[in-house]
């Protein structure tokens, strides 16, 4: 089973997902100022994840999908990563990079299994 870390740095709140191995399969898309947001953020992806539709952006031509969605893309260094994006378009969640396609669709699939029902790690409790 999956688990959303919470991580308290010197200017907010950070957050992680880790699948049942351990591994990081999503980063979340910014530094929060507070617990509750980051919490609230936490919630989001949970809640966009299993439902979000899936955008591949290395096809040329690609048809633009609505929100949630997962958008699968290529980065400057030729990797592959994908994002998370809530019904309101902002950036939930974000990989690390893959170096094949199917790693990263394998990411997005982990995501989708392991945000419903992940515990979450709070550092102040």
């Amino acid at each position: 089973m999956g688990k959303f870390v919470i991580k308290k740095t010197n200017t907010g709140y950070t957050f992680s997902l880790k699948a049942g191995n351990g591994e990081v399969i999503g980063i979340g898309g910014e530094v929060f100022s507070s617990l509750a947001s980051v919490k609230n953020s936490i919630e989001s992806v949970a809640k966009n994840a299993p439902e979000a539709a899936f955008e591949d952006q290395t096809v040329e031509g690609f048809a633009a999908e609505k929100h949630p969605k997962f958008e699968m893309y290529v980065d400057k260094a030729g990797e592959y990563r994908f994002r998370l994006k809530a019904k309101n378009g902002e950036p939930i969640l974000a990989s690390e990079g893959y170096t094949s396609k199917d790693g990263c669709k394998n990411g997005i699939a982990s995501v989708r299994k392991n945000a419903v029902d992940a515990a979450v790690v709070d550092p102040e409790e």
